[in-house]
């Protein structure tokens, strides 16, 4: 099994890569008079956004894939890292 901070690293990557194929997916490259040209029976910047939008979806679920999700909420409040409460006692006071 991969350490969280692989998984973390590989989540953040996932997620630039989604940013970068959505700025991809925007025709800003063509010229407002450039000749239409077809890319598998449609203009080539639909072909290109629907494909990018298709591989935001793959790289989206990998994502997720990457994500542990608990079963339980205790389970979820003892995963949170930045909980002082986990194993401390109860009084509330500020150490």
């Amino acid at each position: 099994m991969k350490s969280p901070s692989h998984r973390r690293w590989l989540q953040r990557g996932c997620l630039a890569l989604v940013v970068l194929l959505y700025v991809l997916s925007v025709p800003w490259y063509r010229e407002a008079d450039e000749s239409l040209r077809l890319w598998l029976g449609m203009p080539d910047w639909v072909a290109v956004a629907l494909l990018c939008y298709v591989a935001v979806a793959v790289v989206n679920a990998a994502a997720w894939m990457l994500t542990d999700i608990p079963d339980s909420i205790g389970e979820a409040h003892s995963l949170d890292p930045l909980d002082d409460s986990v194993g401390g006692d109860d009084s509330g006071a500020v150490p």
